[in-house]
């Protein structure tokens, strides 16, 4: 029984290959074409062959008729030749429109996508699915051009003797089953088979990510086997295909020399009444093998199942609905953040539950708690890198939702833990998000971020590519900071941007973070009381929700705020006397929202 999202997906996977054939729409035109010229042909070859036969058996002239079978033969080598290379190319251009088209879905999707499917199930369907459902259109091409072939055999026996054609259409309704239960059954192990390949793939990259923890725990062996645990379900799904392509084979071979030698029965008894002659007999023969050509439709009709089947795998991740923008411009404002009644969860676990939170502008706000309290999700939901399953957030009164794209990016600047640089320089990696860095705004953001100095050390300096650049944990954190300094806007959100970095150059940082030097509301996931100490005012998750919010300093005579930074006391010893110093006192005490 399937389900509504599964009709979803079917619906959508028939859209995608309408789609792909209409991209390369004349290119599979002009494939069909050359092959249906191939099928004709090859259909006129026989006629050949039978009058050349015909005329040298009665001693007359046929070196005409004999030239003509040598130029049929040089035409349909030139017409394979032309078919090869044209399929190469239309498989080649759908294979990089669907990898396009399915990159640029899963880029706005964001982080749902690998929460939804994973990385490594992702590059698989990217990598392998598209190539195998770039196919679709050439192989339907193919299949139309191929089943011109016993069609016209079909037409051809019925114009040498109807009686011929009669004979061979008494088995066609079992040909036709045969390709009906290749199709069904080739689309149903094809998927199982490619879910397998999306599943070791997904182990594959979770392994890679980790390597170092493998290798220091010793337990590489272990993770092999965890990696290769999905390979008897693809050795099933494997074994199936072939079955079923064997099994079409076999009964291809039983019923196809059986309708062959029916026709040529028939034949032999109409040459004995002079009904046909020889040229004739030898033509319905070919005929004959052209109309019961079932082992190229099968192929074909079985490349085709699989390209349907990974068409859908694409499908289930272009069925996900990415994000819609709205239109409504963002008014002048010091970048005040707020979320309203915020529910979001992950894997289906509800991680935020009814979070109220708000941020004025201009202020530092640092979110604690302790490991999966959603101080992560909570910093993607307040730049929409993620959407809240109930609940709005809003910039300067504007919900995010109803925001334009690029007016949203443009409000909102990001640093992560582990930044992405990307293919390029060090100069270009930090000036990624602007339409036309220039040298002076992305030197200005690398000594904000105190980068300047080792990138100045690199080979090339900021020209250095970044993938010839070393670096420590905490440099690549300072490059990401540069750019998210370099990015500007409203709102600058940190997502543990700073926890690689030493103590003295984070006290830097945030320093110039609190002194205004990145401008905007900031708002800092942290993980060190120093960091928090800092901010102007802290919000403290627990269990979903915001347990509360106001200064450092006075949060901190909470036990259980002081265990979140491992600070809890034992009963031998006894609390500190003193908190930790307040911000500093050029700093003004932001209003504070205390939620419930």
């Amino acid at each position: 029984m399937t389900t509504r999202a599964d009709d979803q997906v079917t619906h959508q996977a028939r859209a995608l290959t309408r789609s792909a054939a209409r991209y390369s729409g004349r290119r599979c035109l002009t494939l069909c074409l050359l092959g249906t010229a191939a099928t004709g042909a090859g259909l006129l070859l026989p006629a050949a062959l039978g009058r050349s036969l015909d005329l040298l058996l009665a001693h007359a002239p046929a070196t005409r008729w004999v030239l003509y079978c040598a130029a049929l033969v040089l035409l349909l080598a030139l017409l394979d030749a032309a078919e090869t290379v044209l399929s190469g190319t239309v498989d080649a251009r759908t294979t990089a429109w669907l990898r396009g088209r399915l990159a640029r879905h899963v880029l706005a999707l964001g982080p749902r996508a690998a929460d939804r499917f994973g990385s490594g199930d992702l590059v698989a369907r990217l990598v392998g699915n598209a190539a195998q459902a770039g196919t679709a259109p050439a192989a339907r091409a193919a299949t139309l051009a191929a089943t011109a072939g016993p069609v016209g055999g079909v037409v051809a026996l019925a114009l040498i003797d109807p009686w011929l054609a009669a004979v061979f259409l008494a088995g066609a309704p079992v040909l036709y089953l045969l390709l009906r239960a290749v199709a069904r059954d080739t689309s149903t192990s094809a998927a199982n088979y490619q879910r397998a390949q999306g599943h070791i793939a997904s182990a594959l990259t979770e392994a890679v990510g980790g390597h170092r923890t493998i290798r220091a725990a010793g337990t590489a062996e272990k993770e092999t086997a965890r990696i290769l645990r999905p390979l008897p379900e693809l050795s099933r799904a494997g074994h199936r295909m072939w079955r079923v392509q064997g099994r079409a084979a076999a009964r291809a071979v039983t019923v196809a020399p059986l309708l062959h030698l029916g026709v040529l029965a028939v034949a032999g008894v109409l040459l004995a009444r002079h009904r046909l002659t020889v040229g004739e007999v030898l033509a319905a023969s070919r005929y004959a093998v052209l109309a019961t050509g079932i082992g190229v439709l099968v192929g074909q009709v079985a490349g085709l199942a699989r390209a349907r089947a990974a068409a859908g795998r694409l499908a289930e991740v272009l069925a996900e609905p990415s994000p819609v923008h709205g239109e409504r411009r963002l008014p002048d404002g010091p970048g005040r953040l707020e979320l309203r009644g915020v529910t979001a969860g992950r894997g289906g676990r509800v991680v935020l539950d009814g979070v109220d939170l708000v941020v004025p502008g201009g202020t530092t706000l640092a979110v604690v708690g302790r490991s999966g309290a959603g101080k992560s999700l909570l910093a993607a939901l307040a730049g929409r890198l993620a959407d809240p399953d109930a609940g709005e957030v809003l910039l300067d009164g504007v919900p995010l939702r109803q925001l334009p794209h690029d007016d949203l990016r443009r409000a909102v600047a990001y640093a992560f833990e582990r930044p992405a640089l990307l293919d390029g320089t060090v100069e270009e990696a930090i000036g990624l998000a602007l339409s036309s860095p220039s040298p002076t705004r992305v030197r200005q953001a690398a000594r904000a971020a105190h980068a300047d100095d080792f990138v100045r050390r690199l080979p090339d300096g900021y020209a250095t590519p970044c993938a010839d650049a070393p670096r420590s944990g905490g440099e690549s954190q300072r490059l990401g900071l540069a750019r998210a300094f370099a990015h500007g806007g409203r709102l600058l959100i940190l997502d543990d941007a700073l926890s690689s970095l030493d103590t003295v150059t984070e006290a830097r940082i945030t320093d110039a973070l609190l002194s205004g030097g990145a401008g905007g509301t900031r708002l800092l996931v942290a993980h060190r009381a120093a960091t928090a100490a800092r901010a102007d005012t802290v919000a403290w998750l627990d269990g979903g929700r915001v347990r509360a919010v106001g200064p450092h300093a006075r949060l901190w005579r909470d036990p259980e705020y002081r265990a979140v930074f491992g600070e809890q006391p034992t009963p031998q010893q006894p609390p500190p006397q003193q908190p930790p110093p307040e911000q500093p006192p050029h700093q003004p005490a932001p209003p504070t929202r205390m939620t419930p």
